[in-house]
């Protein structure tokens, strides 16, 4: 498959070597007879049996202390997400292997009980689905997120959910009562209301107006939810910042919140890629917008800048993006405050530390 070129369904244009392989490919014409251009990749699921399931977090400008992830890869696609890179750890490509291979961790709800069943196990809030979506598509038939969900509700601990996805409206039999004792709250994550460019940004996650959907479904069940821009991307979509916030206030929403674009070790490529295959012309009007961001740099990874960057782009889009939300009343705090005292482990758990 020839990078440059959109891939119909999918989000990647190619599949850049991770920054672990020794080798590199490319496609090379020789003159004979070629074969027939390949088709769009197929999705593959591996069983991944993971040793653990609850990931500590240690960077301080993010706002949670737990997340876990029901699976590596994520087959919506979205062409800008920050955790194509740790495919590079598999041996694979952060391009279109990351959303055409991916490892659902089959023993993640076996996992979750016996972690959090320890003697020594403290309660607070887990951030589930941080990393890659929770709720993407192969989760209607694995249901690992579903399981998890249950064993959150079981032991009464408190959880987060992100998501972009309208799978999560079928556990809405489970999120109400959580939502209502202080243990659940979601964040939907919209990019875009441009349909056209949702399609291409992020093939295979709900379309915008099926996202302020779920939204008001959430909403309606009593469980909070905010919504996520995530990514700004400078001179693609934060022309939308308005309009996105207020959509989504008349929808439910109850917070709002934005990270701006990150592009690390190998997404940056990835993310070039995209740009020439759908928007050439756009391309380095972007790319430049994106390393004013950095300091002359596509990313730079420092805590307190990397989500939010700094310059004259970045400051003007976050005081545009707090008047936005205040007059759309979304300025509420934009990570619920979840309970931790009614975490009970059932009978037969081990004991645990208040």
């Amino acid at each position: 498959m020839k990078a440059g070129g959109a891939v119909k369904g999918r989000g990647a244009a190619g599949n850049p070597p991770g920054r672990f392989d020794k080798t590199e490919t490319e496609p090379f014409d020789d003159g004979w007879d070629s074969p027939p251009e390949n088709p769009p990749p197929e999705t593959v699921v591996r069983w991944d049996l993971a040793k653990t399931i609850l990931t500590k977090n240690d960077s301080p400008d993010i706002p949670h202390e737990l997340s876990a992830n029901p699976y590596r890869g994520c087959e919506h696609g979205c062409v800008y997400c920050f955790a194509r890179p740790s495919h590079a750890y598999l041996g694979l490509s952060p391009g279109l292997d990351f959303e055409t291979k991916i490892f659902a961790k089959r023993n993640a709800a076996e996992l979750l009980r016996r972690e959090l069943s320890r003697p020594n196990y403290r309660p607070r809030p887990v951030s589930l689905g941080i990393n890659t979506d929770a709720y993407q598509p192969r989760e209607r038939e694995l249901k690992i997120t579903r399981r998890m969900l249950e064993v959150f509700a079981e032991f009464r601990h408190p959880v987060w959910l992100i998501t972009k996805s309208a799978l999560i409206e079928r556990d809405l039999d489970i999120l109400p009562q959580m939502a209502a004792d202080g243990l659940a709250a979601v964040f939907i994550s919209i990019t875009t209301l441009d349909a056209d460019l949702s399609r291409k940004l992020e093939p295979r996650a709900a379309a915008p107006a099926r996202r302020l959907k779920i939204i008001r479904n959430l909403s309606a069940a009593g469980v909070p939810v905010s919504v996520l821009m995530a990514p700004l991307i400078p001179a693609l979509n934060d022309g939308e910042i308005e309009s996105l916030l207020s959509a989504a206030a008349e929808s439910g929403a109850g917070g709002a919140g934005y990270v701006a674009l990150r592009l690390p070790h190998e997404l940056k490529t990835v993310f070039r890629q995209w740009l020439e295959a759908h928007m050439p012309g756009r391309a380095e009007k972007i790319m430049s917008r994106v390393r004013s961001l950095h300091g002359g740099a596509e990313y730079n990874p420092q805590f307190f800048t990397r989500h939010r960057g700094r310059g004259v782009w970045a400051e003007l889009t976050a005081r545009r993006f707090e008047a936005a939300r205040r007059r759309a009343g979304l300025d509420k705090p934009r990570h619920a405050e979840l309970r931790r005292d009614l975490f009970c482990p059932p009978s037969g758990a081990q004991g645990r530390l208040v």
